[in-house]
């Protein structure tokens, strides 16, 4: 791995450099912060998305434990105290805290990492997209190729004949009378 000198922070192609990421991760979620102390819960996200919280090596548990300790009776650690409470996770977990600065700085914007897989449409999902076998009122808000009618089809339009919606004979009274 890459070994950094105190005074450089561990930088990659993908994220910025460790203080940039920390600074994102510190206002994330909190208009109000102004980056330069995180949050137990903001830590977490971090490492989450940087795939340092493995739930085997790490855990959550690990996190709340070392982040108290450092942080003492504070709810926050400012930049100093993160790199301490980083250190006392890489000692106790016998890590490097390189690697882990590493994957922190690497793992890009916070939020950004969440990939989705495309799912596969399957029999399920197009016949329950099907818009042919759509009954009831629902009918009437697609056109023949499939294509929604919008607020048209939506709503109840009254036509004022004086006919219910549907009737086959509307207009021959006064023929058959």
């Amino acid at each position: 791995m890459m070994a950094t000198s105190g005074s450089e922070s561990p930088r990659s192609d993908e994220g910025g450099s460790f203080e940039e990421m920390f600074v994102a991760f510190a206002k994330f979620g909190d208009s109000k912060n102004a980056g330069d102390a995180i949050t137990l819960s903001n830590s977490d996200k971090w490492f989450k998305q940087a795939k340092v919280i493995d739930g085997k090596k790490i855990t959550t548990t690990d996190t709340g434990i070392y982040f108290k300790q450092v942080a003492k009776a504070k709810k926050t650690l400012n930049l100093n105290e993160y790199n301490q409470f980083l250190e006392k996770i890489a000692r106790n977990k016998k890590m490097d805290v390189d690697e882990i600065k590493v994957k922190l700085s690497s793992c890009g914007a916070p939020g950004t990492s969440v990939k989705v897989s495309p799912t596969s449409s399957g029999t399920v999902v197009s016949r329950l997209t099907d818009h042919t076998k759509f009954t009831g009122s629902h009918k009437s808000r697609f056109d023949e190729s499939g294509k929604g009618k919008g607020k048209e089809g939506r709503q109840d339009l009254v036509d004022g004949s004086g006919y219910v919606h549907g009737y086959k004979h509307a207009g021959t009274y006064d023929t058959s009378h």
